[in-house]
């Protein structure tokens, strides 16, 4: 199992601007099993973290000369995009990390309520009893 800061991934990829014209910004990124982090290129600015609970999907993979662009979908709609060199594949190890991130929260809701449904004093399903 994965621990919440073991870093999964770290290295350049590119994040679409949101301002008018739209640049392409170098970012250091850090993925680890609950988030991605992106730290600017300047000194003394703050890194963005974008936190697996709030994303819903990667979407709109495109492969074109030596980049591959894909889109960021949060949970409020929000579209954010980035682009990676070719052979880098961060879009997949995001993707991957995202699924793995959403197994492990349905994992953690199915068990919790079990617990809940489980009568006081009765024993959990699946165990055995002396007959």
């Amino acid at each position: 199992m994965k621990t919440p800061g073991e870093v999964l991934r770290e290295g350049e990829l590119e994040k679409r601007s949101d301002s008018l014209f739209q640049l392409w910004k170098k970012k250091r990124g850090v993925l680890t099993p609950d988030c991605l982090s992106l730290f600017p290129t300047g000194p003394g600015a703050r890194p963005k973290e974008l936190r697996f609970h709030s994303i819903l999907k990667v979407d709109c993979v495109e492969r074109t000369g030596k980049y591959v662009y894909f889109t960021i979908v949060t949970t409020d709609r929000k579209e954010i995009d980035f682009r990676c060199a070719g052979e880098s594949c961060w879009n997949a190890a995001i993707t991957l990390a995202l699924i793995d991130f959403q197994n492990r929260r349905a994992l953690e809701d199915f068990r919790s309520r079990q617990e809940r449904a489980a009568p006081v004093g009765q024993p959990e399903a699946g165990t055995a009893r002396a007959p």
